[in-house]
């Protein structure tokens, strides 16, 4: 059988997520209990132009989020200044500027 992601990963490490439908996991680890958080859609764009990386901090209220929620990978890990950025699809319009 498989080892799973929680056993074989190292406390604070961001890898690439085992659910399907997500982008990045984290192993968080807290009084002895760890904690295997996963964010991002697959699908989305992420962390693509300055705008959109204020629009996300304001929607989902990023200055406030939890550590060891996925909003808060999210936050600080697909929209973070100079983080890795994924291309907006073209079948995904937002409702902005110029759409």
């Amino acid at each position: 059988m498989a080892k799973s992601a929680k056993t074989t990963m190292k406390c604070g490490e961001v890898r690439a997520s085992t659910r399907p439908a997500k982008k990045i996991m984290k192993l968080y680890c807290v009084d002895g209990k760890k904690k295997l958080v996963h964010a991002g859609a697959k699908g989305y764009g992420n962390n693509y132009s300055p705008a959109a990386r204020r629009s996300f901090k304001a929607r989902h209220h990023c200055s406030t989020a939890r550590p060891g929620t996925p909003r808060h990978l999210a936050c600080t890990q697909l929209w973070r200044a100079g983080g890795r950025a994924t291309p907006r699809p073209a079948k995904r319009r937002g409702g902005g500027k110029g759409s």
